[in-house]
């Protein structure tokens, strides 16, 4: 990329950037996406739910930061004022404008130089700067990402299913949990009740019956249905499942007294936790915030 001079519009606008991400830092965005480090699911549910907009946009111009304004930036990298105009808004809780302004940290290239910017596609997950109109802020490391008409269709399905009013709701933890066994050797049912950010109910539900694999299913609603189904995998429902639940069931959770129940409640939380499966993410650290 060639070396632009840092105006004293850019410096301008670095101030206002570096106010509002003083307390979150600035994104590391990648170059080109390489196939080993491409988005998973939870990436991309983790970037769209953290930002307000998720932005098609066409870099215009690029500045390096100066080192002496960027003192921040991790080894390797360089920070970059970036212009861009807005291509097309995939999703949007706020007005934005054709133009973009904000900053980025990108990977210096083999030769310890900063990759050509200018003209590049990307999609930005970001926040509105409050009271700067046209300027973005970025919602943490990799928001800002090449578009290919491929990351775009996986996206809007994320997109769609955090705008749905029936929208899974963020799970941050689990309340209690009970297990009861049932009237036949070999019966028994066990519940586990979630806690989420926003209040709304989630409950894990887990049925043994004798000579039967065990069946479980998930509820967002104020009714524990036997009939509940496990989520499909790469779903919102199963992402703020198998990526924020603990590992294994806390002791305090355990409502259950007799020792047999108590196990119980713990193998059958344990099963819901392997058929769920891994949550992986290429990415090695998380937006910033969630809503």
């Amino acid at each position: 990329m060639t070396q632009q001079t840092f105006s004293s519009c850019a410096r301008g606008v670095l101030a206002g950037l570096a106010l509002s991400l003083a307390a979150t830092g600035v994104a590391q965005a990648q170059g080109p996406a390489t196939p080993a480090g491409a988005p998973t699911y939870a990436d991309l549910a983790d970037l769209s739910d953290a930002a307000d907009l998720v932005v098609h946009a066409k870099i215009r111009k690029a500045i390096t930061v100066p080192a002496e304004r960027a003192a921040s930036v991790a080894p390797g990298h360089a920070r970059i004022y970036v212009e861009a105009e807005t291509v097309a808004l995939i999703a949007a809780n706020a007005p934005l404008g054709e133009s973009l302004r904000y900053l980025v940290d990108v990977p210096l290239d083999a030769r310890g130089t900063v990759p050509k910017l200018k003209k590049a596609e990307v999609v930005l997950f970001g926040r509105p700067v409050r009271g700067k109109p046209g300027e973005l802020q970025l919602v943490g490391p990799q928001a800002q990402l090449p578009w290919t008409p491929a990351l775009e269709a996986r996206l809007r399905p994320i997109l769609g299913e955090l705008a749905a009013a029936d929208t899974a709701p963020a799970v941050t933890g689990v309340r209690d949990a009970l297990s009861v066994p049932g009237t036949l050797a070999g019966e028994s049912e066990t519940q586990v009740f979630l806690s989420t950010r926003s209040g709304d109910p989630v409950s894990l539900t887990v049925v043994r019956r004798p000579n039967m694999a065990p069946v479980w299913g998930v509820s967002f609603s104020e009714i524990v249905d036997q009939a509940a189904r496990p989520p499909a995998r790469d779903t919102l429902a199963w992402y703020r499942l198998a990526c924020f639940l603990p590992a294994a069931l806390p002791s305090q959770a355990n409502l259950a007294s007799a020792p047999a129940d108590r196990a119980r409640a713990t193998a059958d939380y344990a099963f819901v936790m392997r058929e769920l499966g891994p949550c992986p993410r290429s990415f090695a650290a998380a937006p910033v915030a969630s809503r």
